[in-house]
């Protein structure tokens, strides 16, 4: 349990502090994660948030891509950045219906996703993000045939 937990900790999260200062602003970012009220944006506070965001957006994608995305779209950035902008909101920090809105389109997008109903392109390398889900073909005898008795 605990090599997990490492291993998460570890994890980089699919956006970053400077994306989500520049997505919501420095004031609202300290505003969000200044616990001991010093004005400044408290990084760990802020960095657990983005790995939470992440595991959440993992947790719809699992079934149809290989995780963690590597180089993932600018949309998984922004949702990520959406969704720990939500889980940040608490004691000192009001939840505005913006807020809600914007997490909720977030978990629209990943459960339309995780359906296959929208997709996220093609990975940086140019190629289709990999899936468990790959066609197989079974060569077998032939059920038709000239030779077959007139069919």
């Amino acid at each position: 349990m605990v090599a997990t937990q490492d291993a998460q900790a570890a994890r980089q999260p699919y956006a970053t502090q400077d994306e989500m200062t520049a997505r919501f602003g420095m004031r609202e970012v300290i505003a969000l994660t200044d616990r001991g009220l010093h004005g400044v944006i408290d990084v760990d506070v802020l960095q657990a948030a983005l790995v939470d965001a992440s595991a959440e957006i993992d947790g719809y994608l699992a079934a149809r891509y290989a995780l963690p995305l590597a180089g993932p779209p600018r949309i998984i950035s922004g949702y990520c950045c959406d969704i720990a902008r939500y889980r940040l909101c608490g004691s000192e920090t009001l939840q505005t219906e913006l807020i809600r809105e914007r997490y909720q389109d977030a978990i629209r997008f990943l459960t339309l996703a995780a359906a296959g109903k929208v997709t996220l392109g093609g990975m940086p390398n140019g190629g289709v993000a990999a899936t468990d889900n790959t066609v197989q073909f079974q060569p077998g005898s032939r059920v038709f045939a000239r030779d077959a008795g007139g069919y």
